[in-house]
């Protein structure tokens, strides 16, 4: 799926603070969001930063997006655990899977291989996502999302984004 077209479906359902850590898997979400002033992009230097920001857009009435790789997931897990799932914050992770199939640098294999189940411990409704699928994807995800008051993920593997 095109970036553009992508980050319109997110702006569609209702998101309208997007905050996170270069990745360049998320590079071409990342840069539009930048350069495109109707999205809210604030760069963050750490992921656990990031979700702190996403958390006070969330109080001052927004609805926050997350971007960052996996590896910053390990990164966040206490601002994750102790503040977004405690307080109950609902907000979109959008996740690129470094790693993925053993395919990819040396340090992301590790978090590669044990990211969906370091998720479902954390009990963060994951979908892996599927160019074909992403709307349906988005929908599900933001019922949820909305419902449970919690943060969800949604997991982009390299090219699945264009």
């Amino acid at each position: 799926m095109n970036h553009e077209h992508f980050c319109q479906l997110l702006k569609t359902r209702g998101f309208d603070f997007y905050t996170g850590v270069p990745c360049s898997i998320l590079s071409s979400i990342i840069k539009y969001m930048s350069e495109d002033n109707v999205f809210s992009y604030v760069s963050a230097t750490r992921e656990d930063e990031a979700i702190g920001l996403a958390v006070g857009a969330y109080m001052a009435g927004k609805q926050p997006v997350v971007l960052m790789q996996n590896s910053g997931l390990g990164q966040s897990v206490n601002a994750l655990t102790s503040l977004a799932l405690l307080y109950k914050i609902p907000m979109l992770l959008l996740i690129s899977w470094r790693g993925f199939e053993g395919k990819d640098a040396p340090e992301h294999l590790y978090m590669g291989k044990c990211m969906m189940n370091f998720l479902d411990i954390m009990k963060i409704p994951a979908e892996i996502a599927e160019t074909t699928r992403l709307t349906e994807q988005l929908n599900q995800l933001s019922k949820k999302m909305c419902k449970q008051k919690t943060p969800v993920a949604l997991i982009l593997k390299k090219g699945v984004i264009t």
